[in-house]
């Protein structure tokens, strides 16, 4: 039972193929990008890689806490539910300077499709 479980998390984690995918690099002191455009209830895989050491993937007003290890992809899956600028920072101290490690979120409402699209 514990298999499908498990099985069941990894498949919901990988998300949709056809979902926009936000490659964020974590190095001391910095993220890149430190800016994120997220769209409100438009789902958007984030995968976090490490350039040098352990880091932290920390968004508290959108309940997202990740580790970031060297040599590794972590993923998370992200519905904005609510529009606004949200803060993220490295909560794994990673040296002097690591209190700088931060970026945000801008979420905003979804661009309308339609109309002109050319179909």
């Amino acid at each position: 039972m514990r298999f499908a479980a498990l099985f069941l998390a990894l498949l919901a984690a990988a998300g949709d193929p056809g979902e926009r995918v936000v490659h964020v690099v974590a190095r001391r002191f910095t993220y890149s990008p430190d800016v994120i455009e997220l769209q409100l209830g438009v789902p958007v895989i984030i995968e976090l890689t490490s350039a040098d050491r352990d880091h932290g993937f920390s968004v508290p007003d959108l309940g997202i806490r990740i580790d970031v290890e060297p040599g590794k992809t972590a993923r998370v899956r992200v519905v904005p539910e609510k529009l606004g600028t949200f803060d993220f920072h490295c909560d794994v101290f990673c040296g002097s300077g690591h209190e700088e490690m931060a970026g945000r979120i801008m979420v905003s409402a979804p661009v309308a499709s339609g109309g002109n699209s050319g179909h």
